[in-house]
């Protein structure tokens, strides 16, 4: 039973529910187990998992009475495939299922050409495990199914990391299209779940802006912006990370893709690499030497209570990125972090260029890309935000 007041937000389509919202508990509940919600007046309000352990301590979902077993996670997983089918037609290789955003909170399913990978972050889903595997395996018949439940946020659920083969085999790289470019994917070992799927549809478009001249793609990772901008025409494409392991596999992503020749990469913490290139002597002026210039850092706050440093940060970057961009070049740039909105990220890119003593034509606006949905209810849905301009003086 939930507080007076509380009934609201889940009314409203959230699927959390924080410990401090709940009333009492009418019987005793495990840990993991599938509970109903009633708000002060017993009045139903939906079923969810239970865990006394979290913070979120009843995740929602659904707002009917349902019985969760193997057919309940095949209905919806096959619910969530059909939004992807119907948003990104034709790819081969997308987010399947977005937690909260397809209404299976603390479950994450990507799908790398045959090969799936699972994320778990609540106990709930955790003990649902075998059920949700074979739905997977009726829907997909995939060649193997990887857990990365490897994620911090395991520990506030009470569980421990989990990683490994769950069925079938997987032996090195996994082989993918995107946009019809190929990459090979790490998913037993590589960063999150092994690409960055929610900047399927953003690579292309920024391909689009950013495809003449001498390009700079920083944070580059596996070159999905570069080697998109290289094949669209760019000239040349220099990509910068701080991983000599992503950098290698940029190169051979640009092998694999007859694009080696227009690309280069270093190995270089990006700040750095800045500030020694916009280091300039009294009187002295920065040339700038690139037509456009791609911005795609990781989160630089996981908490609202770092936002502060983080704004520094994000001014930091884009003030010395707009001294390198020739005038009328393009600059695109992306945030990927919940607690900066769209409307405090661009105010700090404003404030570099009025440093910089630049102004910014708007051309574009991103956002995540479809296969991951966002809830306007549900606002941690959203996350990645991105704009492309031109320096029009």
């Amino acid at each position: 039973m939930l507080k007076p007041g509380a009934a609201d937000r889940v009314l409203a389509g959230h699927p959390w529910v924080y410990a401090g919202s709940l009333l009492r508990l009418t019987t005793p509940a495990e840990d993991g187990a599938l509970v109903q919600i009633k708000d002060h007046r017993q009045r139903f309000l939906g079923v969810g998992f239970y865990n006394s352990k979290s913070k979120i301590q009843v995740r929602v979902l659904d707002p009917v009475r349902v019985t969760v077993d193997a057919g309940f996670f095949l209905e919806r997983i096959r619910a969530a495939l059909v939004v992807r089918q119907k948003h990104l037609p034709g790819a081969s290789s997308f987010r399947v299922v977005n937690a909260e955003s397809d209404f299976l909170s603390g479950l994450i399913i990507d799908k790398y050409a045959d090969v799936l990978v699972l994320q778990i972050s609540s106990l709930g889903m955790e003990q649902r495990k075998p059920m949700i595997v074979q739905a997977l395996q009726t829907l997909f018949s995939p060649r193997a199914i990887v857990e990365r439940s490897d994620a911090a946020f395991r520990k506030f659920e009470g569980m421990p990391e989990a990683n490994g083969l769950l069925f079938g085999t997987l032996e090195g790289p996994v082989r993918i299209e995107m946009n019809g470019l190929k990459f090979e994917v790490d998913i037993l070992g590589g960063h999150k779940t092994g690409l960055y799927l929610d900047q399927q549809r953003n690579y292309q478009l920024v391909a689009n802006l950013a495809n003449q001249g001498q390009v700079l793609d920083c944070f580059s990772f596996l070159g999905g912006f570069g080697l998109h901008c290289a094949r669209a025409g760019a000239a040349r494409v220099h990509g910068l990370d701080q991983s000599a392991e992503a950098c290698a596999a940029a190169t051979r992503h640009a092998e694999l893709n007859g694009l080696g020749h227009k690309w280069s990469v270093e190995t270089a913490n990006v700040f750095d690499w800045f500030k020694a290139r916009t280091a300039v002597a009294p009187h002295e002026r920065v040339i700038p030497a690139f037509d456009a210039i791609i911005l795609d850092p990781p989160s630089f706050t996981r908490t609202r209570a770092a936002v502060e440093d983080a704004l520094r940060g994000y001014k930091e970057i884009h003030l010395r990125a707009l001294k390198l961009l020739k005038p009328g070049g393009t600059l695109a740039t992306f945030c990927c972090s919940h607690h900066v909105d769209a409307m405090l990220f661009e105010s700090v890119i404003l404030e570099a260029a009025f440093d910089a003593r630049r102004v910014l034509r708007r051309v574009a606006s991103f956002s995540q890309s479809p296969d991951h949905p966002i809830l306007p209810s549900v606002p941690e849905t959203e996350y990645l935000k991105g704009f492309a301009y031109e320096a029009a003086r």
